[in-house]
């Protein structure tokens, strides 16, 4: 065969043997090679190289996209695959119809205890990856904010590693070639620094909300909405789980449990604006957060960046500033007091539908009580995220209240209490519950902002009246 006719063979790709090249995948800028050799980067072959690029591509999720402060496609692979490691046996429809039977139970309880309606949405079993599935969005949600400081903080901190670039006698990279341009470096790294971000919390959000999956009993357990409708979803792998050790029927311990769930659900369903309100309030607490820069700065410094999976562990404990603002001050009062409202709510209208149909309602309840305590399924997901302890602090004084009010005057002002925010109880109204059970049985509470509040100012503001 001539040479003329003899078949072309492909180019060699340039740069097989450059270890930037195979760690970017193309050509590096001159002054940005210079900058990675003073680094320490210069002496890795093009398989460590490749081998390295590989972990960034993991560590940023490749191919998913730069869609914001949270990579949303890793923190869903890595909720799914915490799920299945930890095991996630799917639902037969046996135990669907048994879990629609229970909440069929439990709605008929709650009916002779409470004149909230029923809410609209059907009875769930939900297996944990089901369940995580229909959170994430939520999840996503409320981290963005804190995503987005962290997101800002990391460049920032990486602004400041490389401010020095190029200044004689720059300490952090000994060797840094005359004349270096640190915004020409910046402007090449900030791309792959916000993906790295979003990966990383991504991957954090993904591994806290596939481990809540494993511990969380119901659908609104962990005390907000995290569902967009209004079923009533049980994990029926989870109530098995708690159930075992009770020295209590499976059976009675699912029903408790749905009748807890059925109450949650019925209140926000029933009550409008509380839902938005919880959600609000942790949004504004994570919209303020304050990021450690100095830890996350240090961390970078630390930080060997031949392994950009130790800066993911670096920054591990050192996201959060210890001391929360003013702003995050307010945001979390209100919704501890809100918290411990819909669950003091939940536990006194649980007593009443069980106590003469579940023998072990009582101990129950305690169980209950004893879980809560030691932190609750969500507590640890939320102070990982945006550091915040999601956790009912006046619990026992809500549950009072409540208590107080229905004893003095039946279970309808119980529920009505709940008919506007501004004149919900408040965190005062916990301190002195009996002060407030007499100023709703004398006709007049006090709003939110200090006014004195009427029945007739109540059906005007509910009525829309504004005469």
């Amino acid at each position: 065969m001539s040479d003329q006719n003899r078949p072309e063979l492909p180019e060699e790709p340039e740069g097989r043997d450059d270890p930037f090249e195979a760690l970017f995948g193309g050509a590096v800028p001159p002054q940005m090679r210079e900058a990675l050799e003073a680094m320490g980067l210069g002496n890795l072959d093009a398989t460590q190289a490749a081998q390295m690029r590989s972990q960034i591509e993991m560590l940023m999720g490749a191919g998913a996209g730069d869609d914001g402060p949270v990579n949303s496609e890793l923190a869903h692979d890595v909720a799914r695959q915490v799920v299945a490691q930890q095991g996630d046996a799917s639902i037969g429809e046996s135990t669907r119809r048994d879990v629609e039977q229970v909440v069929q139970v439990a709605s008929l309880w709650l009916d002779a205890v409470t004149d909230l309606p029923r809410p609209e949405g059907l009875a769930r079993a939900l297996s944990r990856a089901e369940w995580v599935e229909l959170t994430l969005p939520l999840w996503q949600r409320l981290t963005t904010p804190v995503a987005t400081g962290l997101q800002n903080a990391l460049g920032e901190a990486m602004r400041q590693q490389l401010s020095g670039l190029g200044e004689e006698g720059a300490p952090q990279i000994p060797g840094l070639p005359a004349g270096m341009n640190p915004a020409m470096l910046m402007g090449q790294m900030e791309p792959m620094i916000r993906r790295m971000s979003a990966s990383m919390f991504g991957g954090q959000v993904g591994q806290a909300v596939g481990t809540l999956a494993a511990e969380t009993l119901s659908g609104t357990e962990v005390g907000i909405p995290l569902l967009d409708d209004e079923s009533v979803a049980i994990l029926p792998a989870n109530v098995a789980q708690f159930a075992e050790g009770l020295e209590i029927d499976a059976g009675e311990v699912h029903l408790y449990l749905a009748v807890r769930e059925a109450a949650r659900v019925r209140l926000f369903a029933g009550v409008p604006w509380l839902g938005p309100q919880l959600l609000g309030s942790v949004e504004a607490y994570a919209r303020d957060i304050r990021i450690n820069t100095e830890g996350i700065e240090e961390a970078v410094r630390s930080t060997d960046p031949q392994d950009p999976a130790a800066l993911q562990e670096a920054l591990g404990g050192s996201l959060f500033s210890p001391d929360p603002s003013p702003t995050q001050q307010a945001a979390l009062a209100r919704l501890e007091t809100y918290l411990a409202l819909v669950e003091g709510w939940v536990d006194q209208v649980t007593a009443r539908a069980t106590a003469a149909h579940l023998p072990h309602s009582e101990a129950l309840a305690e169980a209950v009580r004893r879980r809560r305590a030691t932190g609750g399924p969500a507590e640890k997901t939320f102070a990982s995220l945006i550091g915040l302890e999601l956790r009912p602090r006046r619990l026992r004084d809500a549950a009072n209240l409540w208590a107080a009010l229905e004893e003095s005057s039946g279970a309808a002002a119980r529920d009505e209490a709940w008919g506007h925010p501004d004149l919900a109880p408040t965190a005062a109204d916990l301190d002195d519950p009996l002060g407030y059970v007499e100023r709703r049985r004398g006709g007049s509470v006090e709003s939110g902002d200090g006014l004195t509040v009427t029945d007739e100012d109540i059906e005007r503001l509910l009525g829309g009246d504004e005469a």
